[in-house]
């Protein structure tokens, strides 16, 4: 079983080059974690555009920090998102130095294993079994039809569904 306690670190979009590439962080009282990575405070759920720096004050890269403060996150924890350039070996390298800053923490920040955001979003109530799935089918849809099917799922609309039928069959 995981430390759901642990703060967690990976890279969030998928592999290969892109013009955008996302590091996310997410944890419990991760505020000391983005000063001392970013050498600053940042506004909640405002993105801020600002050089990553590495351990010698040398940009990584520059691109968009977000802060989300818990509860008002995906996960429910506070959570970072680095949005840098999307070349993996740039991506590799913060995320290397999100684990070197990390280290210090108690427990240290460890590696999100697939779907483990996800995985804490539902533990934290912020989406329900069937919006957990929908994220895995969206993902994973290879036709439009079940991309639109999943998309809805994740919008709440097929546990919607089910609520009524169980409030039916309670009354």
């Amino acid at each position: 079983m995981l430390d759901s306690q642990q703060a967690i670190a990976a890279i969030a979009t998928a592999p290969g080059r892109g013009a955008v590439g996302i590091v996310r962080v997410s944890g419990t009282d991760l505020g000391a974690f983005v000063q001392r990575l970013l050498g600053r405070t940042l506004a909640p759920r405002q993105a801020t555009y600002l050089p990553f720096p590495d351990a010698s004050g040398q940009p990584i890269d520059q691109g968009l920090a977000i802060w989300f403060p818990a509860p008002h996150s995906y996960t429910g924890e506070d959570v970072l998102e680095l949005q840098a350039h999307g070349g993996p070996v740039g991506l590799q390298m913060l995320l290397a130095r999100c684990f070197a800053v990390g280290a210090a923490m108690q427990p240290p920040l460890r590696s999100a294993e697939p779907g483990e955001f996800t995985q804490r979003a539902f533990l934290n109530d912020k989406i329900d079994l069937a919006q957990a799935e929908a994220i895995a089918d969206l993902i994973n849809a290879s036709t439009e039809s079940a991309a639109r099917s999943a998309a809805r799922s994740l919008s709440g609309e097929f546990s919607q569904a089910v609520q009524a039928m169980l409030q039916q069959l309670i009354h």
